[in-house]
């Protein structure tokens, strides 16, 4: 069963990567005047920032901070490189912390020079190794589980069921999932993975675009909800009937979309929202 219809606005978040050529001051003023009530902010728009100053500036556009994206590519061959993954993933609570974002989305990523086993037995060491820090400054992470075409380099965690084995054995109120439907539309089990992933408290984001039918690049492309093949109100009926409550987050990458002018997007993707 589908979801009930989309009335208002005041469910839609939007990440800032969707909007790539804003600054975080053009994309907090535009969000704003659009009606948009969630922002959830990718790490390079605060690079020499005051980032408690910028999450000062957000909410004082009316914006929730949904999330910081993003946390993750903890497997490596090399120790040494794992190391620095851990190192990078506190900085990012702290920088989470300051911008008084609640979570980090974990992109968690994979080394194709070793096994996606291995992979995953990493992504999980580096996770609990960070999680005594996140929850120190009150800040969850949400594995995100991507597409299989990204199992090489981004992440050796490609379906639902694998996020909730893992998060399920890392066992903690502060590590959940963020279900992108881009990535787990195609899954036969996504229902029943959404349904368990709800009942164990594990649903911390639910992020939303569309798979264009052909489409020309497979990082690059995404659409418009409404605009490609993927079932949205379906998949967010069961993430409502899982007990999801939250934001529903716009997430598009997008050179089409990147190239043209912003505010006419924008305006595209608050239209296209009640179609999800």
């Amino acid at each position: 069963m589908n979801a009930p219809p989309i009335k208002d606005l005041s469910k839609l978040c939007v990440h800032t990567i969707t909007t790539k050529p804003w600054s975080l001051e053009e994309a907090a003023e535009n969000y704003e005047k659009a009606g948009v009530k969630g922002v959830s902010v990718w790490r390079q728009y605060l690079g020499g920032r005051d980032i408690s100053a910028a999450g000062d500036r957000l909410r004082s556009h009316g914006l929730d901070i949904v999330s910081l994206v993003r946390g993750g590519f903890f497997p490596s061959i090399s120790a040494k490189n794992r190391d620095l993954a851990i190192q990078d993933n506190l900085k990012a609570v702290d920088e989470a912390a300051a911008l008084g974002a609640p979570m980090i989305v974990l992109v968690c990523g994979a080394d194709p020079d070793q096994s996606l086993e291995t992979s995953r037995e990493q992504i999980q060491e580096g996770i609990e190794k960070v999680l005594p820090h996140a929850m120190a400054n009150g800040v969850k992470l949400a594995i995100e589980p991507l597409h299989p075409m990204y199992a090489d380099t981004r992440s050796a965690v490609s379906t639902l069921r694998q996020a909730n084995e893992m998060a399920e054995s890392i066992d903690s109120d502060h590590v959940g999932i963020a279900a992108d439907v881009y990535h787990l539309w195609w899954d036969p089990d996504l229902k029943t993975e959404l349904l368990r992933c709800g009942q164990k408290g594990n649903l911390f984001a639910f992020h939303i675009c569309d798979w264009l039918s052909p489409t020309v690049d497979f990082l690059n492309d995404r659409g418009l909800m409404g605009e490609g093949c993927i079932d949205i109100p379906k998949i967010r009926g069961w993430a409502e009937e899982a007990g999801f409550s939250g934001y529903n987050e716009v997430e598009i990458f997008s050179d089409r979309h990147w190239a043209g002018d912003q505010k006419e997007f924008l305006d595209k993707i608050v239209e296209s929202y009640y179609h999800c």
